[in-house]
């Protein structure tokens, strides 16, 4: 077959085949196990409000894994919800939210926290982390009260670019966290996947003790939709409801929530999908390695960031879904693939195989 005839017939099957989406993790709908629950229960009268049975059990199963009876849990139904909610409730009107300028708080948001009245005093970060050093550096800047006060520091793990923040360099941050009088909040939308990561040494109950609030993200991890709050921090607790309500968090069908994450955390199916997405996702960045291609950030958790010829993404596309992140040069770009407790290991393995294909025509 010459050349020509190859690139042909490579185009046509990559142009007829059904697209997969690797766009992001929560395509799917949710894990049969949760969808099997909410039949189960669905014709059983509950109180509403989250004071259901459901929602209870989970909470009262989530604080044996955190380690903490006396964290405070609430269910909200997104990851946005969930920022707004909890920094508009922790800053006083002139205080603001320390971020990295990936931070999902600063670019994905639309501006949902300066909605709330609070700036975001935005870092620069390479690998989508913060340090004490960078935390540091802003609060030298803010001097007086012609500025606003730097109260709380906004983290993610994973990253919105698939990093992970190690044991030691929470342990930092959150030690210089409370020697300057800052509270520390993590996001978690993807949390399973950091938790499950390969190179992961934190555990959730050692993570409970290191931050002030954070919240476990069930929409990214099997979920229907959900995600839940947890506060250890005192102060932070007082009047959660109120706030809820006054945002439109506090669900009439609060079981809804409750179900799932009850579901989620009974026998562990939410570490167990993460670590199958994060297994997918290893599977890609071996085959994509191999290939020789480099990736933007070294990432062991369920996004990676290969980078590829322009040329090979645009035909790729036309068979898979993907975000390109961002250019490198001219000819080149990051793409993310993300994958889900649902990837298959033949769509990884054939995602493969077209860009090795793609690679020997270009060659």
């Amino acid at each position: 077959m010459s050349n020509s005839t190859e690139k042909n017939s490579t185009q046509e099957h990559l142009s007829k085949a059904v697209v997969y989406s690797f766009k992001n993790d929560y395509s799917e709908g949710a894990h049969p196990s949760i969808l099997e629950a909410m039949m189960e229960t669905n014709l059983h009268q509950q109180e509403g409000y989250g004071e259901d049975a459901y929602s209870l059990e989970a909470i009262k199963i989530m604080r044996e894994k955190l380690q903490s009876d006396q964290a405070d849990i609430h269910f909200v139904a997104g990851g946005t919800q969930a920022n707004l909610i909890v920094i508009s409730s922790i800053l006083k009107p002139y205080e603001s939210v320390i971020a990295a300028d990936t931070g999902h708080i600063n670019v994905h948001e639309t501006g949902a926290i300066e909605a709330t009245g609070h700036k975001i005093n935005v870092v620069h970060s390479k690998d989508g982390k913060l340090a004490p050093k960078d935390v540091e550096s802003v609060l030298e800047f803010h001097t007086d009260e012609h500025m606003v006060k730097p109260r709380l520091v906004y983290i993610s793990n994973s990253t919105e670019i698939g990093t992970i923040y190690k044991k030691k360099e929470l342990e930092e941050l959150s030690l210089f966290c409370k020697s300057n009088n800052l509270l520390l909040f993590l996001d978690g939308a993807r949390l399973g996947s950091a938790l499950t990561a390969e190179e992961n040494d934190l555990s959730l109950p050692e993570l409970a003790k290191l931050v002030d609030v954070f919240y476990i993200g069930g929409t990214k991890n099997g979920a229907l939709l959900g995600e839940a709050i947890i506060i250890t921090n005192d102060e932070a607790k007082k009047d959660f409801r109120f706030h809820l309500k006054q945002k439109g968090a506090l669900l009439a069908k609060g079981r809804l929530l409750g179900i799932q994450f009850l579901t989620l955390f009974k026998k562990n199916l939410f570490f167990h999908s993460a670590r199958h997405a994060n297994e997918m996702a290893e599977r890609l960045s071996e085959g994509i390695q191999s290939l020789g291609y480099k990736f933007l950030v070294q990432s062991t958790s369920n996004q990676i960031f290969p980078i590829l010829p322009n040329d090979i993404i645009d035909q790729l596309s036309n068979k898979y879904g993907f975000y390109v992140w961002c250019k490198i040069d001219d000819k080149t770009s990051a793409i993310r693939l993300v994958t889900s407790w649902a990837t298959k290991e033949e769509t990884v393995n054939s995602f493969i195989k077209d860009l090795e294909a793609l690679s020997e025509m270009i060659e």
